[in-house]
């Protein structure tokens, strides 16, 4: 999708400090972290929101949170613990209508979803 921010990271149109990339997923910097560490993971192919996922892409969600584990060992917060969240459309918080994954972690988190 041309006008969509994350396709054009992934296509590298768009600049962004990227830490992790494989034939599948991207994973950088969240723009306006909300923790020490804030990455964002995010597929290749463009779907707009968890609702528009398929049966096809259960491998392909399973290997963002296999990621999102592999990445937050590298970064030193998979002992401690992390956050990983996704949010689907408008009223859950999604801005960027291409399906992501926050990685939050490097303190302590409280719980505040509402």
């Amino acid at each position: 999708m041309d006008n969509c921010l994350f396709c054009q990271i992934a296509k590298k149109e768009m600049p962004a400090n990227i830490i992790y990339e494989d034939d599948d997923v991207i994973v950088f910097d969240d723009i306006h972290p909300k923790a020490p560490i804030h990455k964002l993971i995010i597929p290749k192919i463009h779907i707009a929101t968890i609702n528009d996922m398929t049966h096809e892409h259960k491998e392909l969600l399973g290997h963002m949170i296999h990621t999102a584990k592999k990445i937050a060992k590298k970064l030193g917060i998979a002992d401690n613990g992390y956050r990983l969240i996704m949010n689907c459309n408008t009223d859950a918080g999604q801005v960027v209508f291409h399906i992501h994954a926050h990685l939050i972690g490097g303190r302590s988190l409280d719980w505040h979803p509402g």
